[in-house]
């Protein structure tokens, strides 16, 4: 298995729409100044944050169960930015829309911009042949609110080819967030 390079992600995102919208360089500023990267980096790919946030509050005291979820423990957002309790998460779309190939693993890990902050982000890798918008989780490990800016970069995508393609997909097993559109809450 080898890491993919920015070459490689450009020809995908081009013949195989892997990443749409898709931005083949380093976007550091916008028509309202700085931003927080996103696009192409070297080897990999620099995800934006959409404006759809769902906070986590516990005002029902509920119990965080993955098996039955309480939709009603979260807060919806739209903003421009995501203010993130104490010690608490907030779960958000990728911009972009992700069509991974058979032969690809993706890993997602945070950027060191947020990571220097205490907002650490927690994505599970995409499968081959996983596609829709990417769920992100931002937990704010801090004693203080925290901001996750929309439309700026919030993790880093990278791609591991396989010398082989595998025999059973996310896609073949219908996984359970195949096409996945909007901010994703856990399934049982």
């Amino acid at each position: 298995m080898s890491i993919k390079s920015d070459k490689w992600i450009r020809r995908m995102a081009e013949e195989k729409d892997m990443i749409a919208p898709f931005e083949s360089g380093q976007v550091r500023d916008s028509e309202f100044g700085k931003v927080i990267s996103y696009g192409t980096s070297s080897y990999g790919y620099d995800v934006r944050c959409s404006d759809e946030f769902k906070i986590f509050t516990n005002i029902n005291s509920a119990i965080v169960d993955p098996k039955n979820f309480d939709p009603n423990s979260f807060v919806d957002v739209k903003s421009d930015v995501c203010i993130i309790p104490p010690n608490s998460f907030a779960l958000a779309r990728t911009v972009e829309f992700f069509k991974i190939p058979r032969d690809v693993l993706t890993i997602c890990l945070g950027k060191s911009t947020y990571a220097r902050c205490g907002i650490i982000v927690n994505v599970t890798p995409l499968e081959p042949e996983w596609e829709g918008h990417v769920t992100l989780e931002f937990s704010n490990t801090t004693t203080l609110p925290a901001k996750i800016y929309a439309n700026e970069g919030v993790a880093q995508m990278l791609f591991f080819g396989s010398d082989e393609v595998c025999e059973t997909s996310y896609k073949d097993r219908a996984g359970k967030y195949q096409g996945q559109t909007g901010v994703t809450l856990p399934k049982a």
